[in-house]
């Protein structure tokens, strides 16, 4: 297919570090309008049975327990001409270890059920009544089989299927300057509708049908401007997607370094990093109400205790006059102070001129000259996302980065 924007190769070493060109990349991103990527990195997985629900509620931070409730009776959820099919938002997990270090994060999805699908005519309901329960899962692809290997010690007799469909299914993310940030829908807004016969929208059928045609876009459940995400049969093109809009997905990761978003085991060091501090809370993540689950109380520990001293923040890496320098820094680079030398943190993800670095907030905001690459002539400028919490930052920092 047709790239808009420059396609790059992958280098995975704790995180990815790449060359692109120099100023482009993220005006391109910015002035491309929507774009999409597949999804290599992350590969998917099924859970089925009836005690999926309860199996996943007592290993995730997050609160599983939505897919399992009925729809309710204030929702139609029969497939109407024009009036959107009823669907379940995903959700944003993680799985932790007993100490309550990061392992894995997992995308969840549910499928419609078969009375809110419409047949593969368009023309009625689906009629599948007795197709078990399950829920989807994007995963990082580079720990598949340890991630399956670990559910399936927890399984026990829980009464669960866990599979790999991975040749079966792909992940997608569509993202850009089209998506709006503010819209409150979590569907794709132009997938939304159901309509068959004359008026029938095509794009809004296949996202919206039974069969292989069952799936559709949602709002990324971290944040609005990541856009929306979802898995689709490995043998079609996902609605909306113009040929000429479909772009590598290295500049899905830039567009995420420019957020202030790790995503993966490779991002987010497996067995070592603490959620909060890679901003697991405000990405929708965790639950604080839903009660145990594998390294619960470290997490929550740490939550009401109130002080993150450390945080994964948006890098930009620049020469002495400010000029931005590309191909400098790797994941792992230690920053410092340029006045004392002391160390403030490292970075975890580089890719051309950008990064990702889990620094001290108090050095982190001091300025745009006070740290760098350490034995390296490399600046370090650090930045506050626009989606932090006002509430993560006192007065004192908020001021230092204004």
């Amino acid at each position: 297919m047709n790239r808009v924007l420059p396609s790059f190769s992958k280098q995975c070493n704790r995180a990815i570090h790449q060359t692109i060109p120099k100023h482009r990349n993220k005006t391109q991103l910015q002035t491309a309008g929507p774009v999409a990527s597949l999804i290599k990195s992350r590969s998917v997985i099924r859970f089925r049975g009836p005690d999926t629900v309860k199996f996943l509620q007592g290993l995730l931070t997050n609160d599983i327990r939505k897919f399992g409730e009925p729809i309710g009776d204030k929702t139609a959820n029969f497939p109407t001409p024009n009036v959107p099919a009823t669907s379940i938002p995903p959700i944003y997990a993680a799985l932790l270890t007993p100490q309550g270090r990061f392992l894995y994060d997992l995308f969840l999805y549910k499928p419609p059920n078969y009375d809110t699908k419409l047949d593969s005519t368009g023309t009625g309901p689906a009629s599948e009544p007795n197709e078990p329960f399950e829920l989807f899962a994007d995963v990082d692809a580079s720990v598949l089989d340890e991630l399956l290997s670990t559910f399936t010690k927890y399984r026990l007799r829980s009464k669960v299927e866990i599979d790999n469909v991975d040749s079966e299914f792909s992940c997608w993310q569509r993202y850009g300057s089209g998506p709006s940030d503010n819209s409150l829908d979590v569907e794709e807004p132009e997938a939304a509708a159901v309509g068959w016969g004359a008026g029938e929208d095509g794009a809004a059928m296949s996202s919206s049908r039974g069969g292989n045609l069952g799936w559709q876009w949602f709002k990324d459940p971290r944040l609005a401007c990541l856009g929306f995400r979802g898995i689709f049969p490995s043998n079609i093109i996902p609605p909306l997607i113009e040929a000429d809009k479909e772009t590598d997905e290295q500049n899905y990761l830039m567009w995420r370094i420019e957020k202030g978003v790790a995503e993966g085991s490779t991002e987010i060091p497996k067995g070592e990093a603490m959620p909060l501090e890679y901003n697991l809370v405000g990405l929708n993540a965790i639950s604080f109400d839903k009660g145990c689950y594998v390294g619960q109380e470290l997490v929550a520990r740490t939550h009401h205790r109130g002080v993150i001293r450390k945080r994964l923040v948006p890098l930009r890496f620049q020469d002495n006059d400010g000029k931005e320098v590309v191909d400098k820094v790797i994941p792992g680079s230690e920053v410092v102070n340029r006045g004392d030398g002391k160390k403030v943190g490292l970075v975890t993800t580089a890719l051309g001129c950008r990064g990702l670095g889990l620094l001290r907030l108090e050095e982190a905001l001091k300025g745009s000259t006070a740290l760098s690459i350490r034995r390296q002539d490399v600046k370090v400028v650090a930045s506050k996302p626009d989606w932090w919490p006002s509430d993560w930052l006192d007065l004192q920092q908020n001021t230092a980065f204004a």
